[in-house]
């Protein structure tokens, strides 16, 4: 099974997450995107496969949230998508996809679910 986690290691939930696959025997696909952020193309796939919206991936309470949400408030999912990839401090974490879904590891226990 094609296993990949959008990954970010300071973050205990995601930590929490990759250690749950690797319990289950799985050495997923490990994106830290914070290094590596997704492309438009990218986020949307993911939206799309998580089956929610580019403002639902937004983490609110990020700094650079707060700093553009004057801004953010009126656009559109697809000016979201842009801004978002290029600003992935934003972005939910972790986001695990499979070949059986997509989820957001919040609680970590929401990946077996996928698996």
């Amino acid at each position: 099974m094609n296993v990949t986690i959008y990954h970010n290691p300071r973050c205990s939930k995601s930590r929490q997450t990759l250690a749950l696959l690797e319990e289950q025997g799985i050495t997923p696909t490990i994106v830290e995107y914070l290094q590596h952020p997704p492309d438009v193309t990218q986020l949307s796939e993911i939206t799309t496969k998580l089956g929610i919206t580019t403002r639902e991936l937004m983490r609110k309470g990020e700094e650079d949230y707060k700093a553009a949400a004057e801004q953010l408030v009126n656009m559109d999912d697809s000016a979201l998508t842009n801004w978002l990839s290029t600003h992935p401090s934003v972005i939910q974490r972790p986001v695990v996809i499979t070949d059986k879904g997509a989820c957001i590891g919040r609680p970590p226990e929401n990946v077996l679910e996928i698996l």
